[in-house]
């Protein structure tokens, strides 16, 4: 099975009509995974595949445009006759199970262990589901963050998640076939170092020697369409929008 990436949702900070928050579904060598879960991306995902049959989630903060529709799965698992044969994992950073169950104004996790199997994300997590890999590696975001590299058959694709200029974008990147990065900002204001603006993103792409990059979570001060012109001129690389409903073969 190809490794193959569909664009669930793009927006930041908030979704859209027709444009859900962050989120994707990573699919190669047996295994499907939900990469961010932003509000709006589980009825996204439902157009795609049948969610009880996740292999698993990977959420890249804890930041509500990429996480927060972990509530609706969670009901939807529990008590919406989508229930998984076996507990999904779900790799996140620290404190994502306290969280979600704070929602249902639960002190404790235990609840959810029926649906969802939390594990804690940290630098260098690497982690194989059939012929998929999945590694972590911490970015510069404000708050506990990572990026992603999927590795399937000899194919690789990174994903930035939220992400400042920094060598660990690079490292995660490293002649990677598809790059999903996003360029959430017009420029850098007062020191700020928390996302990346379209000339961020290419300039990654071009020192990571990427085969294509895929422009992403283009905030609202930019359009999509001049995000991706500047990212392509600063790259030099084959560089396209991320679009809801899109499928890339990597």
């Amino acid at each position: 099975m190809p490794l193959t990436l569909t664009v669930l949702g793009t927006a930041s900070p908030h979704p859209g009509p027709d444009r859900p928050c962050s989120g994707y579904l990573l699919s190669g060598g047996g295994a499907e995974v939900w990469v961010d879960a932003g509000p709006g991306t589980f009825a996204a995902l439902q157009r795609h595949t049948d969610p009880a049959r996740l292999t698993a989630i990977w959420i890249s903060h804890l930041h509500a445009d990429h996480s927060a529709d972990l509530l609706a799965a969670a009901y939807a698992f529990a008590f919406g006759g989508m229930t998984p044969p076996a507990p999904v994992p779900v790799y996140a950073p620290e404190g994502c199970a306290r969280r979600l169950a704070g929602f249902f104004g639960r002190p404790d996790v235990d609840f959810l262990k029926g649906v969802l199997d939390f594990r804690d994300l940290y630098d260098g997590h690497d982690v194989r589901h059939w012929n998929l890999r999945l590694t972590a590696r911490a970015v510069a975001h404000g708050t506990e963050a990572y990026g992603l590299r999927a590795e399937c058959q000899g194919s690789a694709f990174a994903y930035s998640g939220d992400s400042g200029p920094c060598p660990a974008l690079t490292e995660l990147a490293a002649r990677a076939d598809l790059f999903l990065c996003e360029a959430d900002i017009d420029a850098h204001h007062d020191g700020e170092q928390v996302h990346l603006t379209p000339e961020d993103a290419g300039r990654v792409a071009a020192e990571a020697r990427v085969r294509e990059l895929l422009v992403t979570h283009v905030g609202p001060t930019l359009s999509r369409e001049s995000a991706t012109a500047r990212a392509a001129t600063a790259s030099g690389r084959p560089t396209f929008t991320a679009v809801e409903g899109h499928i890339h073969s990597v």
